[in-house]
């Protein structure tokens, strides 16, 4: 628990990232125990198969729930009876006057 506790503070991490989302859904206590479980099976992959810890990133998560999204909508468009490609757009950037 402490060390959840220790890695959910950690800032711009997996972890950190994992325990706010969780606690603005599911409370704080819950959230602790998700981000133990997480570290418990981290530390069981890397002990098992003898690997270094590779730290995902705070943005893992909204990335890989970007492509799901991405994935689910063309799926549901093409149900429609569309043809769709994804293509990558560069963001905005705001113009001054």
């Amino acid at each position: 628990m402490e060390a959840a506790w220790g890695a959910s503070r950690t800032k711009d991490s997996f972890y950190h990232a994992r325990y706010h989302r969780l606690a603005a859904r599911r409370g704080k206590k819950r959230a602790l125990i998700a981000v133990s479980h997480s570290l418990i099976k981290s530390v069981y992959f890397v002990l098992k198969y003898n690997v270094p810890y590779h730290e995902l990133g705070a943005d893992y998560l909204n990335s890989r729930m970007e492509k799901k999204r991405g994935k689910y909508l063309k799926t549901e468009l093409e149900k429609m009876g569309y043809t769709v490609q994804l293509e990558a757009v560069e963001p905005l950037t705001p113009t001054s006057a």
